[in-house]
Order: structure tokens, then C-alpha cells, then sequence
């Protein structure tokens, strides 16, 4: 009898026994989702405090970022004032260089115009002491001839003054030039101007007390220049009145003295 209760207790033929909660369905989602909410909240607060504490604050490396771009505007800016200050300089560098070069210029022109002055100076004390000045003759002072810019030109300079006997009437003439120099190994002389010049009419004279003549003659570039001779002739003579002869001897320029 115990052996066949027990059979029906526990075996096949046991009945059934069912197990009702007393918490209903929807009590234990909203369970559930609560439980689920603390833990990502957990979790979220954990993960913070770990980047806390490893020393990787979002917050403050935001605030970092801000300030390394706000440094960075800073320097950009500064570095656009300090590019306009270079600028600035460099043009005041330029014209101050400019300005200088003017300067140097002008200050060369003025000891060449000062080196002339003192050259005629002297021509002129010159003049006034020779004894050339009260003589009947007309004279020649102050006779150069340097080589010019281009090749085979030269250029000459002279100061022709009348005599005190006739200082009360004008002097009219001519001048020429006669060049000697060595061209294909051969001695050869020129005269200028030529028949053909077409300015010959610079190397006619008029003038009463003196006259400041100047320039230019060409010869064959490969030639050299051994001397020049300057004679001045009065209307009506052929014979000069006065002559002066320079030596070149290859060199830039020369004066000589008659």
C-alpha cells in the first residue's frame, strides 16, 4: 500500500502540481528595466571615475583644447603683426637705401663739379698771372683728351682767351684737330673736322674775351692714339693763330704743355 501511494505521489500517474507568482507580469519588467538602468548607470559612473582617475578627464581636456586654440589664435595674430612690422622695416630699409644711394650720387656729382671748379680756377689764376695775357697771340689753356664711353671715341676739352691788345673786337675762326696714331702697323694722320663732316659747324669760333670748347672725334677702335694737336686759325688766314699738342702714349687722357 505505502509502495503504491508513493507511485501515485511521485510517478506517472502523480498528479500535477502548477506554481502561480503573486508579483504580476508588468511588475517584473518594470523591475527588470530599473535593475537594468542602475547598472548602466553603475557602469557609466564607474567608467568615469576610472578616466579620472587615470588621469583622462573629457571636461578638462576640452577645456585644454580651448585653451591651446585660443593660444594658438594668439600666436597667429601676433605672428601677422610681426610679419607687417618686417614688412614695414624692409620698405624703410629700401628707401633709406635708395635715399643713400641718391646721396652718394649727388655727393660724387658734387666733388666732380667741385674738382672742375678748382681745375678752372686755377686755369684762371693761371691766366691772370701768365704773361700770355697781354701778348698779341691768342692762347690756349687748359687742352685735354680722354677717351670717351664708346670705342675709338674721344673727347676734348680747351679754353681759348684773345689777347688784351684785342680785347675791343670779336674773334672769328675755326679750330681743327689733327690726331696722329698707329692703325695696321702704320702711322697715320686725321683731321677733323673732314670735308664731308656734316658737324663741322661745331668747330667754328666766335667769341670776344674766351671761349670753352668741348667735343668728340672717332677713330678706327683698333687704332691707337699717340697725340693731338689743336690749332685755331682766324677768318681770312691760313696760317693758326695758336697750337697746343697733348700726348696720349695709350694712356686714358693726357695734357700737355706746348
Amino acid at each position: 500500500m505505502r509502495w503504491t501511494k508513493l507511485r501515485r505521489r511521485f510517478g506517472i500517474a502523480a498528479p500535477r502540481v502548477a506554481i502561480h507568482t503573486q508579483i504580476p507580469w508588468y511588475w517584473r519588467w518594470v523591475g527588470i528595466a530599473v535593475l537594468l538602468g542602475i547598472s548602466a548607470a553603475s557602469a557609466a559612473w564607474i567608467y568615469d571615475a576610472g578616466r579620472r582617475f587615470a588621469g583622462f578627464d573629457h571636461s578638462e581636456v576640452q577645456e585644454e583644447l580651448s585653451r591651446v586654440s585660443r593660444e594658438l589664435d594668439s600666436a597667429r595674430a601676433e605672428l601677422e603683426r610681426l610679419r607687417a612690422v618686417v614688412n614695414a622695416a624692409d620698405s624703410r630699409l629700401s628707401i633709406e637705401r635708395t635715399a643713400q644711394q641718391k646721396l652718394a650720387q649727388q655727393i660724387r656729382t658734387l666733388e666732380q663739379d667741385n674738382a672742375k671748379v678748382r681745375a678752372e680756377l686755377a686755369t684762371f689764376e693761371s691766366m691772370l698771372s701768365s704773361d700770355a695775357r697781354t701778348a698779341n697771340a691768342l692762347s690756349i689753356y687748359s687742352f685735354k683728351v680722354e677717351q670717351d664711353v664708346l670705342p675709338g671715341e674721344y673727347r676734348y676739352r680747351l679754353l681759348l682767351v684773345t689777347p688784351s691788345a684785342r680785347r675791343d673786337r670779336d674773334f672769328h675762326g675755326r679750330l681743327e684737330l689733327v690726331v696722329s696714331l698707329q692703325d695696321g702697323g702704320q702711322n697715320v694722320m686725321m683731321s677733323f673736322p673732314e670735308q664731308a663732316d656734316a658737324g663741322a659747324a661745331a668747330f667754328r669760333l666766335a667769341f670776344k674775351y674766351f671761349r670753352r670748347v668741348e667735343g668728340t672725334f672717332r677713330v678706327n677702335p683698333k687704332a691707337k692714339v699717340e697725340s693731338v694737336q689743336v690749332r685755331v686759325y682766324e677768318t681770312g688766314s691760313s696760317q693758326p693763330r695758336a697750337t697746343h699738342t697733348v700726348a696720349l702714349q695709350g694712356r686714358k687722357g693726357a695734357q700737355d704743355v706746348q
